[in-house]
């Protein structure tokens, strides 16, 4: 039996998992990791939100939240350290807006191209279109001192930084290749952080009666 907290069923590797926890962390709330694995989903994870996505947090007053931008807001909104919810939020808006839309569309069809028909008609595409947007947050990065819309970190950044993680690992060599020297930088200072390397944390497959640890807050 855990001790009083919330409870978050995450996947360590998902790219909204990832924004989920680094909300929650940040915010230092006391969050109970179930690490489920998406081929064998909890009944209790299914019974709080059918959609079987993650995360899925379920919060002491019972309440569920399954969106991961909602569990970052739902989180900072508890406690914002770092400001992140009040750095221009217009403008943060638009860039989560389009990394969820268009870059999300790109990125499935570069890393799993066998899954998309439209993507083998015109072979490296959807790399390249991702790879326009990498170069607007390149230069968005040189004109904003090193992070997305401000010199220091924030909403923008800790959302869209997954899916830009993902699209870099899918071929490495060729990403480094690649002229985008703020955006190397950023994504590297980024992967290095104590927060990210807090919230990717490794944990067993959660089962009930198994172990909840909590997730690490933010130093």
């Amino acid at each position: 039996m855990s001790a009083p907290g919330h409870i978050l069923y995450t996947f360590r590797r998902c790219p909204y998992a990832m924004r989920g926890r680094m909300g929650l962390s940040m915010a230092g709330l006391p969050v109970h990791v179930r690490e489920v694995v998406l081929r064998d989903k909890p009944a209790d994870m299914l019974a709080a939100s059918p959609k079987g996505t993650v995360p899925v947090l379920v919060t002491t007053s019972g309440e569920v939240v399954d969106e991961s931008l909602d569990v970052m807001r739902w989180s900072l909104a508890q406690n914002d350290p770092e400001g992140w919810l009040a750095a221009d939020p217009e403008t943060t808006d638009m860039l989560i807006s389009r990394n969820d839309g268009v870059f999300k569309h790109a990125l499935d069809r570069y890393k799993y191209p066998n899954r998309y028909s439209d993507e083998d008609l015109v072979p490296g595409a959807a790399r390249e279109a991702g790879l326009d947007i990498l170069r607007d947050l390149n230069s968005r990065l040189e004109a904003h001192g090193g992070q997305l819309v401000r010199p220091t970190r924030s909403l923008a950044d800790m959302a869209i930084f997954p899916f830009v993680r993902q699209y870099a690992h899918t071929d490495m060599d060729w990403f480094r290749a690649q002229d985008l020297p703020a955006l190397q930088v950023w994504l590297d200072g980024h992967k290095q952080s104590a927060l990210i390397k807090s919230v990717m944390a490794k944990y067993a497959q959660w089962k009930p009666g198994s172990d909840e640890p909590l997730l690490p807050a933010a130093a």
